[in-house]
């Protein structure tokens, strides 16, 4: 399987983790000269170039979009018209115009368009989500996500006032799709309508906090951006709150962090009392070597990429939850403009 990254920062480590998982990485594409030769010194056979459109007319397979944030759709609408797959990172899309053209694409193109949500796939959301499906935790109510950077005044008002980085152009609330997806598949649920929030008057782009309405009728609760206390399990935490129990990632240190706590009350219990546990999620192994967990999500979305093209494996997070999750951050910057007044999300078909 012949695949090409676009944007060599964080797909630069995506490009790595393709050659692992066995895919063949031919060409390499940033507009940095700098990252360009770094990526010479990691993947020294594959081509380099600083225009991703000479990637349309390489023969590949697939590709990797991993350019920057807001601009992703475009790119994506290019390959899936000349019949290349597609994993594409976050955002999705930035309009909901955008968001309608995609999956149209998506739908008169041969090739197939896949999601590059790792944080679905990490490890204490797909415990959480196993309980979920197995019924133990029953009817979700209350589903709480955070993605939160624990930076230095200093550091956040430079990137985030940065009008050169795509973190400075963005509005607070699109980066959400690390929260929303893993909220999406938990509840196997579509976005109704959000309802967002600057945390602090003071500095309303540092961080926001969105409600979300779900088609199933539960709250979701979204936090991201930069505030103190990141959690240790790559910046993510996951909690569920459903009709039987509860299921909350740990607030721990290091390890600790990639665990989740279960707990059942007495009356809903077959034993009468309360049972509290944590549980340790199990290790993932790639031939023969233990994945450290910040990867495990990465490892799985390459790996069923890789089976999608060449065994047309159905996408684990295809076109429309991609949408759907990308448009809650466009439906909240819309309420943020409107004093948070609720907005309701377009159904993504």
């Amino acid at each position: 399987m012949r695949v090409g990254v676009v944007g060599l920062k964080m797909g630069l480590h995506l490009a790595t983790w393709c050659r692992r998982v066995g895919m063949d990485v031919v060409s390499l594409c940033d507009r940095d000269p700098e990252r360009l030769a770094a990526a010479k010194e990691r993947l020294p056979e594959a081509a380099l170039t600083e225009r991703w459109q000479d990637l349309l007319t390489q023969g590949l397979d697939g590709v990797v979009l991993a350019n920057d944030f807001d601009a992703h759709a475009p790119l994506a609408l290019s390959f899936l018209a000349r019949g290349v797959h597609v994993l594409s990172e976050a955002a999705a899309c930035t309009s909901y115009e955008e968001g309608r053209r995609l999956i149209a694409a998506v739908e008169s193109s041969s090739a197939t368009y896949s999601f590059a949500e790792n944080y679905v796939f990490h490890p204490h959301v797909r415990l959480i989500r196993e309980a979920v499906d197995t019924g133990e935790v029953g009817r979700v109510s209350l589903i709480e996500a955070d993605y939160l950077h624990g930076m230095s005044p200093e550091a956040v008002a430079a990137l985030i006032g940065d009008p050169l980085h795509w973190r400075g152009r963005i509005a607070a609330t699109a980066y959400c799709t690390h929260t929303v997806s893993p909220v999406l598949a938990v509840t196997d649920a579509w976005p109704v309508e959000v309802t967002a929030f600057s945390v602090d008057e003071a500095d309303p782009r540092a961080a926001v906090v969105m409600t979300v309405r779900l088609s199933t009728g539960a709250l979701a609760v979204t936090r991201h951006g930069f505030l103190q206390g990141e959690p240790d399990s790559h910046w993510s935490w996951l909690s569920v709150r459903g009709t039987h129990a509860l299921a909350e990632s740990v607030r721990g240190p290091g390890e600790q962090a990639w665990s989740v706590r279960f707990r059942t009350e007495a009356w809903a219990g077959p034993e009468g009392t309360t049972r509290d546990e944590v549980r340790v999620p199990p290790p993932l192994v790639l031939r023969g070597e233990t994945v450290e967990r910040a990867a495990e999500g990465t490892v799985l979305l390459l790996q069923a990429f890789r089976a999608t093209v060449e065994r047309g494996a159905p996408p684990l997070i295809p076109v429309r939850p991609a949408v759907a999750a990308s448009l809650v951050g466009v439906a909240g910057a819309e309420s943020l403009r409107n004093g948070s007044h609720p907005v309701p999300v377009p159904d993504p078909v």
